[in-house]
């Protein structure tokens, strides 16, 4: 027990200092959403009609609807950029030496996912803060509220970037592998429109974007803001969560997986 404790403390401070010395990564976190929702809700604000529902009670703005979106842009983004450090890790050897130590491998990969997840809902506090001195704030409850909700979104999506990054083996394809994730994982979603007018435009669209588990994340964020749980959304991040774990284990294990011969 001590030496796991050990070894999650470590890994916490590592990717601490990595994203410390690499300021443009935190700069880049926090002006992607900033422009989003300046200058892209701004345009959409008088285009887009938003009617009332749950967990909202009355008529809101698009910019107040797009924030939990961009909450889970930060993490998305963010889960990547960690499973990109793995990739590299993998390339340098410092990760096999990580992986031959005797701590338990699930364990070593679970330190990397909860330490990436921390770094993200650290960001995501920095945008709300910047988000509140533009006029976009909430209840002092909801800020506290959210707190699980991004764990657990946080590690779902640090998850998934976990089994991409155990399918690559050179830092040069991860780009293109990630290109094919993060943008049809953000658009289709409800982090930009509800549900209702995605089936304006096509059944279709709306069956993915309900079927994506980032939207569900990104739901329980939004009801977390004001102090409500979406059940469905909770149990889909939760078990979307295990799945991609479950198959970032097997691909990290060097018996079955994916990168046995370079891990």
């Amino acid at each position: 027990m001590r030496a796991a404790l050990v070894c999650l403390l470590a890994i916490i401070h590592r990717e601490a200092l990595r994203f410390v010395s690499q300021r443009g990564r935190f700069l880049a976190a926090i002006v992607r959403p900033l422009v989003w929702l300046i200058v892209f809700a701004a345009g959409f604000r008088a285009a887009l009609g938003l009617s009332i529902q749950p967990p909202y009670q009355t008529y809101i703005t698009y910019e107040i609807y797009i924030v939990p979106g961009l909450c889970g842009m930060i993490q998305l983004f963010s889960g990547m950029q960690s499973s990109l450090s793995l990739v590299y890790d993998r390339e340098m050897g410092s990760m096999r030496l990580l992986l031959t130590s005797p701590i338990p491998r699930w364990w070593l990969l679970f330190c990397k996912l909860f330490a990436s997840t921390i770094i993200s809902i650290f960001q995501v506090y920095t945008f709300l803060a910047i988000a509140g001195l533009l006029g976009i704030g909430f209840s002092p409850s909801g800020y506290a509220a959210i707190l699980p909700a991004l764990i657990l979104n946080g590690l779902m999506l640090g998850a998934l970037g976990l089994l991409l990054s155990s399918t690559i083996n050179q830092l040069e394809n991860f780009a293109g592998v990630m290109n094919f994730v993060i943008f049809p994982m953000f658009f289709l979603s409800t982090a930009l429109y509800p549900l209702w007018k995605m089936a304006e435009a096509s059944i279709i669209l709306r069956d993915i974007c309900a079927f994506n588990p980032f939207s569900h994340g990104v739901e329980l964020i939004r009801f977390a803001l004001y102090g409500q749980v979406d059940w469905i959304a909770l149990l889909w991040v939760v078990f979307a969560f295990a799945v991609f774990l479950f198959g970032s284990l097997w691909g990290y294990d060097p018996s079955r997986g994916m990168v046995r011969r370079k891990a």
